[in-house]
């Protein structure tokens, strides 16, 4: 049971409409409320959680998602420096949102 794998549902990638489920790039790009919503109703074990926008404390468990996060896209920005220097690319904008 150790090496059973996790497969998970699909939710509609769109970024159009009253439903959508990401945002757009200029907004900040990642999930929106709705997207996480049909992401956990679609996988009802999932722990996924939405940006960490706002003011933290030193040391939060919002502090340690944040600087978690933002450790992990400094990595794509080495993988893809295209993206890395497109100040309108998702990775940029996301990690604005995020204040990386």
């Amino acid at each position: 049971m150790a090496n059973e794998t996790r497969r998970e549902k699909a939710i509609r990638k769109t970024t159009k409409g009253k439903n959508a489920n990401y945002r757009k790039t200029k907004d900040g790009a990642g999930m929106t409320p709705q997207g996480i919503a049909a992401h956990r109703k679609a996988n009802p074990k999932s722990k996924l959680q939405g940006a960490v926008t706002g003011e933290v404390k030193k040391g939060s468990k919002a502090a340690k998602r944040r600087k978690s996060y933002c450790a992990r896209s400094a990595g794509q920005m080495k993988k893809f420096p295209a993206a890395a220097k497109d100040p309108n690319s998702r990775l940029r904008q996301a990690r604005k949102r995020w204040k990386c």
